[in-house]
């Protein structure tokens, strides 16, 4: 069977359109979908009456830009300044803070900040290019959504994915610029999960294994698929083609790649398997389970098993469509690897 022109097979809305094809249920997926929207319109309207500078957002990432939100997700949210760097950016990040006063942002230093889309767009690679810079610009690009200033943050977005693209893309290649940053960023959350292990201790080691092997696993390939469609296209329609793309969910992205290649049933396994993720990750008693649980004591452990199988489960059927399929698994060794 030819395999689908990608233009027809957009990656909005891609997730309920696979869930149709195959008739079945993805109840934890879409309820976090119509959560993530609920919660959203409450934030929107808590920061609309704060002073706003025209070419500035206030942007929500992680599960926010999944669209997966459930009752325990943090407001991961940084300002976005669609220019260069200035003092006096409005909103003020004290502002924000006070208007949400709801769950504050992670400890790592990436959020309650603000940050400006020249760094992200320049200063990629070598010293400038901070863990920070690094990891808002890929948050930006593959998990995020504005709760204010949507032209702001569209126009900065395409702005990120112009500078990986222009004066570096050929015709049917994926941009190797981009890829590369991509994988980076898989290898970094990788590397950074051990180091959160030796800097915290034992700390949440068992929520953040569940995710690493999951929702972290699957914004890779939600970043990676598209990326390697790109050897269908001419250099000059890339840039239009990945700005939609991002601007969908991760399982959006992901779904839209097991469409295109007509693999329904294998597709299907994937969400259904991450969906159980979900619901999971969103039972209050398994999530205080595992935030407390050790490597140590994971052997012992009946959720973290069923995690672990689930987790499995989504890394066969990603291997799957990425090495199986005769017309995707010659751009995967080509460009995936080296």
């Amino acid at each position: 069977m030819s395999t689908p022109d990608p233009s027809v097979v957009p990656a909005s809305g891609a997730l309920l359109r696979l869930a149709e094809r195959a008739g079945t249920d993805l109840p934890a997926l879409l309820g976090a979908r119509a959560l993530t929207a609920e919660r959203l319109a409450r934030r929107r309207a808590a920061l609309a009456g704060l002073a706003h500078d025209r070419d500035t957002a206030v942007v929500l990432c992680g599960s926010w830009g999944r669209g997966e939100v459930t009752r325990s997700s943090d407001d991961d949210w940084w300002i976005l300044v669609d220019g260069a760097a200035r003092p006096g950016v409005r909103p003020l990040p004290a502002a924000v803070a006070a208007a949400l006063d709801e769950v504050p942002p992670g400890g790592e230093g990436l959020f309650g900040s603000v940050a400006f889309r020249d760094d992200l767009r320049d200063q990629i690679g070598l010293a400038a290019d901070t863990n920070a810079n690094f990891s808002r610009r890929m948050l930006l690009v593959l998990e995020s959504v504005a709760v204010t200033g949507q032209p702001a943050w569209s126009a900065a977005r395409r702005a990120v994915l112009r500078g990986y693209l222009d004066e570096r893309s050929r015709d049917y290649r994926p941009p190797r610029f981009f890829l590369n940053d991509v994988v980076r960023y898989w290898r970094t959350i990788t590397v950074d999960f051990e180091g959160k292990d030796r800097s915290r201790g034992p700390e949440g080691w068992g929520l953040r294994s569940a995710k690493l092997r999951t929702s972290r696993k699957l914004l890779f390939a939600s970043g990676l698929l598209p990326i390697l469609e790109c050897h269908r296209l001419q250099a000059g329609e890339m840039l239009d083609a990945l700005a939609a793309e991002f601007a969908a969910p991760a399982t959006d992205r992901i779904a839209a790649a097991f469409l295109r290649y007509e693999a329904i049933d294998l597709g299907v396994r994937v969400l259904a398997a991450y969906d159980r993720v979900l619901a999971l990750l969103d039972d209050p008693e398994v999530r205080a389970h595992l935030a407390a649980l050790t490597e140590g004591d994971a052997p012992r452990s009946p959720a973290f098993a069923e995690l672990r199988r689930l987790a499995d489960q989504i890394q066969a059927g990603l291997l799957s469509l990425l090495f199986d399929d005769r017309r995707l698994a010659p751009v995967v060794r080509e460009y995936a690897v080296f």
